[in-house]
Formats: C-alpha cells, structure tokens, sequence
C-alpha cells in the first residue's frame, strides 16, 4: 500500500472519529488533488470543517480539484473576502471557474474587492461561454516581440510569475498578432543565445480562437500532441493559452456525457445524486422506450390476426433473439460511427467508407447468425412433436428475417450518426436507447413481413 493511500486510511478514521485536531498534519503530506478527493468523498456535512483544516497556503489548490457539488458546499459557507482571498492566488482559469458557479451578483461582489489585475483577467474569461476555448483557457502566457534575442526573451521569462507551467513562447508582431511559437529548451541552447526570435520561431502554427468548442480542442491537442494551445480572438490576437490539465479535465468530462448519453441520461446525476434528479434525467428515455414498446404490442396483435393461434406460439419463440441482435448490432454501428465522428471523420469519403465498412459487416453477421438461427429453428421445432408450422419453413423463415433484421439494423445504426452530425445534434444521442427501441419496431416488422411473404408463397405453391 502506498504511503497516500496509508495517509488517507487514516483521515478517514479520523473523520469518523471526530479527531478533528489530527488530520492537520497528515494533510501536510498529500497532494492538493488527494486532499480534494478525501473531502469529495467524505460525508457532506463535514466539507467546510476538513476545508478549515487546511493550509491556507494550498487552499487554492484544492478548491480547484474539488468536485462542483463539494466546492458549492464550501462556498456557501464562506464569506466573500475569504473567496476573494483563495481566488486571488488561483490561476485565472479556475478562478473564472469557480465564480461562474457562483451567482452573478455574488461573483460580481467577490471581483470587487479582489485587486485590479486579477480581477480584470477573470472578468475577460467569464465573457466566454464555458464550453468554449475561451472559457478554458488561462490568460497566463508568454508572448514576445520578433526582434527579441534569446538571451533577452529568458530574462523576460525571469521577470514573471505564472501560476501555470510554461512549454511555449509566443512570437506576436506589434499588433499582438502570433506569428510563430518557441518551445522553451530551444531558447536555453548556447547556440541560439544571440539569434531572433523570428529566425528560431516555428511559423506553422496550431492555434483555436476563443469561440472554439473545447471538443474541438481536446480533440486538436490529442491528435498532434500538444501539451498547451495558443488562443486567439476574432482580430487573430493572442489572448491566451489552454494548458495540458484543462485538456485532460476536457477529455474527461466529454467522454463522461456521452457515456450518459449512451445510457439515455445526461451529466447532471454526476452533479447531483438524489434520486429524483436521476428519475428526472432518465425517465424521459425510458418513457420513449415504453413507448416504443406500446408499438410492438400493436405489431404482435395485427400478427396475430393474419395467421393461426399455434403459428403464433411456434413464431414467438424468436421474438426475442430477432428483436436482441438487431438492437445490439445497431449498438455497435452506431458506436462505430459516433467514434469515428468524434475522432475527426466527418469527411464524406471518411463516413461513406466506414458506412459501407458497416453494411457488410451487418450483411455478413447476418447471413452466419441467420443460418444459425434457422438450423437452431429446426431441430427445436422437430425434436418437439406435431407443429402447425413445418420446421424446414420455421427455419427459412426464421433465419431470412434474422438476417434482414442485422443488416437493417446495422445501416440504421450507421446512418443515424451521421444524419444528427450533419444536423448539428450530438450524435452520441443517436445510440443507447434511441437505435436499441427503433430496432426493436423495425426487427418485429421484419419478422412480421418475411413470415407473411413466406406464407403466401407457401399458398401460392400448393
């Protein structure tokens, strides 16, 4: 066991025991992160109490890594000069964070009496909606003029301060207009001490402006592996940069809303856990999924009205296989494409290629699990006496409509994705129960359709 986990066993007991006067010194020992996790996951009324316990000095560490329902928690309790304080020694970016979940009149307060320049930083990040670049970047940067000398843009360097680390100097022209970028370690070579800025700076450059969506971003930043982005306005100036942790958290908190979506819920349960708030979120899914239930009891009774009691008994013995892998074979094109979407495929080549990839997947899992299915069919309804429906004709009809049903289900799942995408809708809403409660209707109408073809050919042949 490591020595956080040891420490954090022992704040635990602490906490249950009230031995409040003894969980200063083992905060001593941790991280800011393992401090906010021990606080995220202890009981709710004592939040502020283990908060007042720690050092002043990384208080502002904390609030940062702390959960948005905790960090409410503790700011309720709070007064507005005590905020003022902790978010006066925060980077700009997670001090805009935590007033903008604050109300507009009590974060408009707080910035009052906080001093000038920091107050100004924060005011500009909280113009910018939070979901954007500008909502998550930090004003924190390096920029320099091109006629700089290396040796002199590293003095400049010495003479900040920065609350976040630093990988890049900027290049701006006297317009404040980025004209290339610097990593760091090629300023401290003894090669390059009396060369320009312009002549060492890299002039392709990968930036965002303040109105891109952080998906877009985190997604720019995995693929050519950036650890920090330059932002810029709409006049192409530098106002900022978005460091590797924002990204992270942006992965993080991405990847977290479409899992829900997936489940036919959405974020809001992370932020609270009553069960009337998840009854809020879910329920609308479910109500459509039972809805869609309603429909497939209407296409089973209309079943049962153009062929014969015992056909019925004998043909639903498949319902269910048919209707399951139809919906899990929607499941998995549709994953299939929303990935392919998120990772940056929405070129039409891109989509079509992986679309037809998909109908030949559906059609050949299809055609093996229909052939299956029917043999599966046959020796069931002929090892179980006199039947109403002959087993070579169960087995057709059975396996035909398990491979119609894949297949459709496989170009459905595929091409709903893509028609949300092209409608500017998250297309992760496109899979969970959205393509599971559609398959079903269509995979039942499938059945419904080759058992009564097939049964018409039968007639016309006798």
């Amino acid at each position: 066991m490591s020595d956080s986990n040891r420490i954090t066993e022992r704040i635990t007991f602490c906490i249950k025991g009230e031995l409040w006067e003894q969980i200063p010194k083992f905060f001593e020992e941790l991280h800011p992160a393992d401090i906010a996790e021990i606080i995220n996951h202890a009981p709710s009324s004592t939040h502020n109490k283990l908060f007042d316990l720690i050092d002043d000095s990384i208080k502002p560490d904390v609030l940062a890594e702390l959960d948005d329902q905790t960090e409410a928690d503790i700011l309720e309790e709070l007064t507005d000069e005590e905020i003022s304080d902790i978010i006066e020694e925060m980077a700009p970016d997670d001090a805009a964070d935590v007033l903008g979940e604050l109300e507009g009149k009590r974060s408009e307060e707080i910035l009052e009496l906080m001093e000038n320049e920091e107050s100004e930083e924060v005011r500009e990040l909280l113009q910018y909606d939070e979901d954007t670049a500008g909502g998550i970047m930090t004003t924190d940067f390096v920029a320099a003029s091109a006629t700089m000398t290396a040796e002199e843009a590293i003095d400049y360097i010495g003479s900040l301060e920065f609350d976040e680390p630093l990988y890049y100097l900027y290049v701006v022209d006297a317009e404040g207009r980025m004209t290339g970028w610097i990593q760091l370690w090629e300023l401290l070579k003894q090669a390059n001490r009396n060369l320009s800025l312009e002549k060492m700076a890299e002039k392709e450059t990968i930036s965002v402006h303040t109105d891109t969506d952080q998906e877009e971003v985190a997604r720019l930043a995995s693929k050519y592996d950036l650890s920090s982005l330059p932002v810029l306005d709409r006049q192409n100036k530098l106002v900022g940069r978005i460091t590797v942790d924002d990204i992270m958290d942006v992965m993080e908190e991405e990847a977290s809303e479409d899992i829900f979506k997936l489940a036919g819920s959405n974020d809001s349960e992370l932020e609270d856990t009553s069960p009337l708030q998840a009854c809020k979120a879910r329920l609308p899914w479910l109500l459509i999924t039972l809805g869609t239930g309603f429909v497939s009891s209407l296409i089973l009774k209309s079943f049962m009205n153009h062929i014969t009691m015992s056909e019925v008994v004998a043909l639903s013995f498949f319902v269910p296989i048919i209707m399951a892998m139809g919906g899990n074979t929607g499941i998995q094109s549709s994953t299939l494409i929303i990935r392919g979407i998120a990772l940056g495929a929405s070129h039409s080549r891109k989509v079509a290629k992986i679309i037809t990839h998909e109908i030949i997947a559906g059609a050949s899992m299809g055609l093996i699990c229909g052939a299956t299915i029917g043999l599966w069919a046959r020796f069931m309804i002929a090892h179980n006496g006199p039947s109403a429906i002959a087993p070579s004709f169960l087995a057709v009809t059975v396996g035909i409509a398990l491979f119609s049903a894949m297949a459709f289900a496989a170009v459905f799942g595929a091409l709903v994705p893509v028609l949300l995408n092209r409608f500017k809708i998250d297309p992760a809403v496109a899979s969970g129960p959205f393509v599971t409660a559609s398959n079903d209707i269509f995979a039942l109408l499938i059945y419904y359709g080759v058992t009564l073809a097939m049964i018409s050919a039968v007639h016309a042949v006798v």
